[in-house]
């Protein structure tokens, strides 16, 4: 079964609704409820959540969202490539067991703009979607949305955050570290790079610094809910290799929760500390990495990563290096820098948690 409604997030100034959609496949049903439309489901199955474009500019997550649509629902389903469920049948919403509930555009406002955050005149107080989390339906535009959509991500028994990266960036799923459910959730998406990211009192100050505590992943597994956040490259384009991955990702989850028969595909990568190691820029100038270096890559502490140069003088600002061992999960690929610019994130990789 399928049934989808649109879900009022919030209002504008002038009154005009803030509007996105709401789907749910298998055995519950969004239905209307006093305060709008709320989910109906068989409290003994599993829930699981999963949205996109909480970034407006990151689309890839909405593609994948549509291709699952495409073949659970069947609309489409013999032009939509992909693998099968791996026992010979496409997955269907009415061989779920329990319910899937997914919103392909979390932040419309974002959304529209191709944008990361909004504007000032709409937001103050929090531009970014993804830092106030549960939200509050008494605060700003941003807090009321994320408390709408918190009704359904917050009855969930898994979430899936599903975000893009840049051209320059390695896809991977973010999990909390030292969280055996989120690791377990990560794994099962399926991305080769997996990035465990502390938070409380292990993370690093700059967690504070961001607002990470804010984010949806933070808050619902908080809460007990095992949350990822898959990055799949890229912004702004629709990449077919990336909406292969996720799609495969999403499958890989509805399995591991029971949605979906069989076992996820067996994992085999590698774990690595959050992303929040950087080389940057000493000064402004034009970037040049190394030819060889390509994100994925292990690098070592000291490692040659690329070189800053004056453009008019074409002296050397900085011979740029690796400042820990670990994968470069990121490469900046335009040339023109400012001072303090990342160029290249190193994860330090973790063996053993």
């Amino acid at each position: 079964m399928h049934t989808s409604r649109s879900l009022t997030l919030a209002r504008l100034p002038s009154g005009v609704p803030i509007r996105t959609t709401v789907h749910a496949y298998g055995e519950g049903e969004i239905v209307h409820g006093d305060g709008g439309p709320e989910l109906d489901a068989p409290g003994d199955a599993p829930v699981v959540y999963a949205q996109a474009a909480q970034h407006g500019r990151e689309v890839n997550g909405t593609a994948v969202l549509r291709r699952l649509h495409d073949r659970l629902v069947g609309d489409g389903a013999e032009g939509a490539s992909g693998a099968e469920t791996g026992d010979g049948a496409e997955p269907t919403a009415a061989g779920l067991t329990g319910t899937l509930v997914t919103v392909p555009v979390a932040d419309p406002l974002t959304f529209d703009r191709v944008s990361y955050t909004t504007p000032e005149s709409l937001d103050s107080r929090q531009p970014n979607m993804n830092r106030c989390w549960p939200g509050d339906p008494e605060g700003s535009l941003h807090d009321r949305m994320a408390a709408r959509l918190w009704a359904f991500a917050g009855e969930a028994d898994a979430i899936v955050d599903l975000h893009t990266g840049s051209p320059s960036m390695a896809t991977h799923a973010v999990y909390m570290r030292g969280d055996d459910a989120c690791r377990g959730l990560a794994e099962a998406f399926g991305t080769d790079l997996l990035l465990a990211e502390a938070a409380g009192d292990d993370a690093d100050t700059e967690w504070d610094e961001r607002g990470f505590a804010g984010k949806l992943r933070v808050a619902a597994t908080r809460e007990g809910i095992p949350t990822i956040t898959p990055e799949l490259a890229h912004s702004r384009e629709v990449v077919p290799a990336a909406v292969e991955t996720g799609v495969a990702g999403m499958i890989g989850a509805l399995r591991h929760e029971g949605l979906l028969d069989g076992e996820p595909e067996p994992w085999d990568g590698v774990v690595a500390r959050n992303h929040l190691g950087r080389v940057t820029a000493g000064d402004s100038g034009l970037f040049v990495p190394e030819p060889d270096l390509a994100v994925g890559d292990r690098v070592t502490e000291g490692d040659r990563v690329g070189e800053v140069f004056d453009p008019t003088t074409f002296e050397t600002h900085q011979v740029a290096r690796a400042d820990r061992s670990g994968i470069a999960y990121s490469v900046a690929r335009e040339a023109t820098v400012t001072a303090g610019a990342t160029l290249v994130g190193v994860a330090e990789r973790i063996d053993v948690e």
